[in-house]
C-alpha cells in the first residue's frame, strides 16, 4: 500500500500524528483481560500473545456509564462524556420531558478523530457492529461508514461505498450473533488489502460475552477468531490499537437468579408517584441485556428531595453509590443537562431495573450478564508497536480507553 499523508492533526485540544503505515483501532466491545486471559491460556490467541510481548498489553478505565454509546463515543472523540455530550444510549431530554434514544450525531457536542484524520487526506473508514452507533461514529466524516447489522443497505451517498457483501464475500449477519463482530473485522481487512482505507475504526458487539463467561466454549471460539482477523491485519503491515468500551459481569443470585434491584418500585411504595427511573442501557437489543444494568438515572418531582432519597437509596443492600447531579457531573465526567438529579450505581453482581412488569427476562434467554458501573470500567488496552518512554510512564499511572488513538499514533516507536 502507497505510504499515506504524514500529516498531523488537532482536535479536542490534541494532536494526534499520522506514521507511514496502516493504522487500525478497534473497540473489542467486552473483550476484558478475563476472556482474553483464559483464551491466551488455552493457545487460542496467539497473535494477541505476540503484541502483549512485542507491544503494549495494560488496562485502561473506561468512561462510566460503562455503556456503549458512551465508551465508543468517547473513543472516537479522546474525550470523555462531559465534553462529547453522550451521556447512555437512552436519556430523558429535558426539554421535551421524553425518553428517547441517544443514538444520534445531533446529540455528540464534540468532533471525531475519525473526521479531522479524513480531512488530511487519510482513507478513513469506520464500520461498526450496531446499526445505533453508526451516525454517531460518522458525525462530519466524509469516508466510509456502515455497520455490519445493516450492511446489504450501504450505498456510495451515505455509506461511501455499495455492496459491502460483495467486498467481505459474506452476507449480512444476524446482529445475535458472533458473526455480527466478525464480519466487522473481515470487512477492515479487505479495505486494507484493497487500498481502500488507511485509516480505520472497528467496533464489535457484546452479543457472546452477555451470553458466555470467559472459559465457556463459545466465548474461547469467539476470541480465537478475533485472533486469527488480527493476525491477517499484522501481515498486511497494519498498526494495532485495540481497547474495549466496558467490561462484563454476572448479575445474578447465588440461586441463578437475576440479582435486580427495581427502583421505580421501591421509590414509589416509599415517596408515591412523581419519582421517573431511566436506565441509560436501553437501546433496541433487548436480548443482550434486557435493559438491566449497573446505573441508573433517578428524576425527581422536587429536588428539595434529593437528599432524602439519596441516603434511603444508601441503605439497600447491592446500590453502592448514589450522587446528586453536581456530584456525578463532576466525579463521573458527565454532562450535567443530560443526566438525572440523581445517578445510581450498583454491585458487581446486581443490575438496577425500574419495575418487573417493564423487563422481560425471557428474552434473555439464560443467565443475566450486563454492565454499566464502577465494576465494568476497567478494560483492556493494547497497541501492536512498543512504546515509547513517555508513553510507558502514562500506561504506569490512570490512562483512558478514550487515549488509543493517543497512545497507538503518538506513543510508539517507528
Amino acid at each position: 500500500m502507497p505510504a499515506p499523508s504524514s500529516n498531523a492533526f488537532s482536535v479536542n485540544g490534541r494532536s494526534y500524528r499520522l506514521p507511514a503505515h496502516p493504522v487500525v483501532v478497534i473497540c473489542l466491545d467486552v473483550s476484558s483481560d478475563e476472556y482474553l486471559d483464559a483464551a491466551i491460556a488455552r493457545g487460542r490467541m496467539p497473535h494477541l500473545q505476540r503484541i502483549s510481548v512485542s507491544g503494549f498489553r495494560g488496562r485502561a478505565r473506561a468512561a462510566l456509564p460503562s455503556f456503549t454509546n458512551v465508551n465508543n463515543a468517547s473513543i472516537v472523540t479522546g474525550v470523555p462524556p462531559s465534553v462529547h455530550g453522550i451521556s447512555g444510549n437512552f436519556f430523558l431530554e429535558s426539554a421535551t420531558g421524553e425518553e428517547v434514544m441517544m443514538n444520534s450525531a445531533k446529540y455528540l457536542r464534540a468532533p471525531t478523530i475519525l473526521a479531522a484524520a479524513a480531512k488530511t487526506g487519510r482513507k478513513v473508514a469506520m464500520v461498526t457492529a450496531k446499526e445505533k452507533l453508526r451516525d454517531i461514529l460518522s458525525h462530519d466524516l466524509n469516508a466510509i461508514a456502515f455497520s455490519s447489522e445493516k450492511a446489504n443497505e450501504a450505498q456510495l451517498k451515505t455509506h461511501g461505498l455499495t455492496e459491502v457483501e460483495k467486498l467481505v464475500g459474506k452476507s449480512t449477519p444476524p446482529i445475535y450473533s458472533a458473526d455480527a463482530s466478525l464480519f466487522v473485522l473481515q470487512a477492515g481487512i479487505a479495505l486494507l488489502k484493497l487500498r481502500r482505507a488507511n485509516f480505520l475504526y472497528l467496533s464489535l458487539t457484546d452479543y457472546i460475552q452477555h451470553k458466555f463467561g470467559p472459559e465457556q466454549c463459545e466465548a474461547l471460539d469467539f476470541m480465537a477468531a478475533i485472533d486469527e482477523k488480527l493476525g491477517q491485519m499484522l501481515d498486511l503491515g497494519a498498526m494495532i490499537g485495540a481497547t474495549a468500551d466496558h467490561g462484563m459481569n454476572s448479575k445474578q443470585t447465588l440461586a441463578g437468579k437475576p440479582a435486580v434491584i427495581y427502583l421505580q418500585t421501591l421509590l414509589t411504595k416509599q415517596f408515591g408517584a412523581g419519582c421517573r427511573v431511566i436506565l441509560p442501557i436501553t437501546d433496541p437489543y433487548v436480548v443482550h441485556h434486557g435493559a438491566l444494568g449497573s446505573l441508573a438515572m433517578v428524576h425527581l418531582p422536587r429536588l428539595a428531595m434529593a437528599g432524602e432519597v439519596q441516603d434511603w437509596l444508601m441503605r439497600f443492600e447491592g446500590v453502592t453509590e448514589v450522587h446528586d447531579r453536581e456530584t456525578a457531573a463532576r466525579k463521573l465526567e458527565l454532562p450535567s443537562d443530560r443526566i438525572g438529579d440523581l445517578v445510581v450505581l450498583s454491585g458487581r453482581n446486581v443490575a438496577l431495573g425500574r419495575t418487573p412488569e417493564h423487563h422481560d427476562l425471557s428474552v434473555l434467554g439464560g443467565a443475566l450478564r450486563s454492565h454499566g458501573g464502577r465494576y465494568e470500567e476497567m478494560v483492556p488496552m493494547l497497541v501492536s508497536n512498543p512504546l515509547n518512554r513517555e508513553y510507558q510512564m502514562r500506561a504506569a499511572t490512570d490512562p483512558r480507553n478514550f487515549d488509543i488513538f493517543d497512545f497507538t499514533l503518538n506513543g510508539t516507536y517507528e
